[in-house]
């Protein structure tokens, strides 16, 4: 009965969210600028605020002329006030929390979440949950048992301020009607060391009803492979149940094929959008390509054209202004205090009614070592569509340019690990280069024009970009390896595991 009542609870609620959904669908973008505005009110006293004249700024016009593009860099003097303490500076309060994040040229990032901000963060993954409710009008797996692949809930403080990875952040804040039936347990969530823990969650749920699992792509399918190795049976014949996984971080398309191998079996998927500067979209109909933008979770958007990006007076775009099919670079405005904040995502929408976008790639994660500026989409849709023709199974793979090569004109290099091998993997390799030249006329144009060779593939050892991500320290949580770079640090890494 109870398990009855909790059911038909999660169908009414999720109805009523889907309902609630509609007004700012119908109205994003009215609604953005009205949300900008008020967080300018809001921040009007603090630092930086009336660094940048917040009370004479009445139109979205005024504000992209007062506040210029950000990135981390930019704001780290802020950041680094926050963190000792001082209120008043980017918001009207200190941080609730700080995410802390990896970073490159600045080290360690420590992004602000305020109180406002945190409910969001939840409300986003609920807001999936409900929509994929209320569109099957099942909510079945609510009564079965759920595991969330996640970083460690331990939190440091900085100057009193709560920190750690968003992950285990949000594990704090896990509805108390999800609490009994969630997974791993507390002792092994806090596990820091990734092997593990994946293996002390296998233990803890490979004989429980699992209805739901989440996670990034890699690490569902290291965690799947290590419940296969040991049961000697496919994902749905251990957890028969299984009815839906919850993913986000990356792109889900290239790890489609192999999470279905590894699965044997039919499992709804949605995919989500979320960071730790906002929980920005998610799969509002499972059935259907593309993430629903949340205009109304906090976040005012600006969008700069990718051709543009970086370069001194770009156009920054609202959502009124956008196209279809165009890659734009992804810029924040948040109620953390993020101002014209680059996140370094790239979206593209492929619908405006609603407001639908794709996760195309990131600003730094793109090859044009010879001026083809290849990015992540192109170079996933490209792999999707040869396997559609010579079917394989793809573990993971890497993209680096080889601009002085032993022999030969200079060309892209392919660094893949097949779980199963193409029957040919020449005529692999040509569909590869081919579809690539369908998606990136700059690189069509290189090979034609005989400044680049065909493409090259090197073939990796079982596991080599698990043993790469060891090496690195970047095993497990969040950690994720850019599909495609313009140098070759990570591909002179990747070297060793070469057959």
């Amino acid at each position: 009965m109870l398990n009855f009542i909790k059911k038909q609870a999660a169908l009414l609620w999720a109805k009523k969210s889907v309902r609630k959904a509609e007004e700012f669908k119908n109205n994003a973008e009215k609604n953005q600028e009205q949300l900008l505005l008020s967080l300018i009110k809001h921040a009007e006293k603090t630092l930086f605020g009336r660094t940048h004249q917040f009370e004479e700024i009445k139109s979205v016009e005024d504000f992209q002329n007062r506040v210029p593009v950000s990135d981390y860099e930019d704001l780290k003097p802020y950041i680094e006030k926050v963190k000792k303490g001082q209120r008043n500076i980017l918001w009207t309060e200190t941080p609730e929390y700080f995410a802390k994040t990896s970073g490159t040229t600045s080290g360690a990032k420590y992004i602000p979440i305020s109180k406002e901000g945190m409910p969001y963060q939840i409300a986003g993954a609920q807001s999936a949950l409900f929509h994929y409710i209320a569109k099957k009008d099942n909510a079945d797996f609510v009564n079965g048992k759920m595991i969330f692949l996640q970083g460690s809930p331990e939190l440091e403080e900085v100057y009193g301020i709560k920190t750690g990875r968003l992950s285990g952040i949000v594990a704090h804040h896990i509805p108390n009607y999800l609490q009994k039936n969630r997974l791993p347990s507390w002792e092994t969530n806090m596990i820091d060391d990734w092997e593990t823990k994946v293996e002390k969650i296998v233990e803890e749920t490979e004989k429980e009803n699992m209805t739901l699992i989440s996670g990034i792509p890699p690490w569902l399918i290291m965690y799947f492979e290590k419940l296969i190795e040991k049961n000697g049976k496919k994902i749905k014949q251990i957890f028969p149940n299984l009815q839906l996984i919850v993913t986000g971080g990356v792109n889900y398309e290239p790890y489609r094929d192999k999470m279905e191998e590894l699965l044997g079996g039919s499992v709804d998927i949605i995919q989500t959008f979320p960071a730790s500067e906002g929980f920005f979209a998610f799969q509002d109909d499972y059935t259907k390509e593309g993430l629903l933008l949340l205009t109304n979770h906090g976040i005012f958007y600006e969008f700069i054209p990718l051709e543009e990006y970086g370069k001194p007076n770009a156009k920054r775009l609202t959502l009124k202004d956008v196209e279809l099919n165009k890659d734009y670079a992804l810029i924040l405005t948040t109620n953390s205090g993020l101002w014209a904040y680059s996140i370094g995502d790239v979206v593209r929408f492929i619908d405006k009614k609603p407001h639908r976008i794709l996760v195309s790639g990131r600003t730094k994660h793109f090859t044009s070592a010879f001026g083809e500026h290849v990015i992540a989409y192109e170079v996933e849709e490209a792999m999707k569509a040869t396997l559609e023709k010579y079917p394989a199974q793809i573990t993971e793979f890497h993209l680096a340019p080889q601009v002085n090569p032993e022999e030969g004109l200079p060309y892209h290099e392919w660094f893949i690990e097949f779980e199963k091998e193409p029957e040919n993997i020449d005529s692999f390799r040509t569909e590869l280069d081919n579809q690539l030249r369908k998606r990136n006329t700059y690189y069509d144009d290189l090979i034609s024009g005989n400044i680049l060779q065909k493409l090259h593939i090197s073939k990796l050892k079982k596991n080599a970009f698990q043993e790469y991500a060891k090496s690195e320290g970047k095993l497990g949580g969040q950690n994720k390896i850019p599909r495609l770079a313009n140098d070759r640090k990570i591909a002179d890494l990747l070297k060793i595991y070469k057959f």
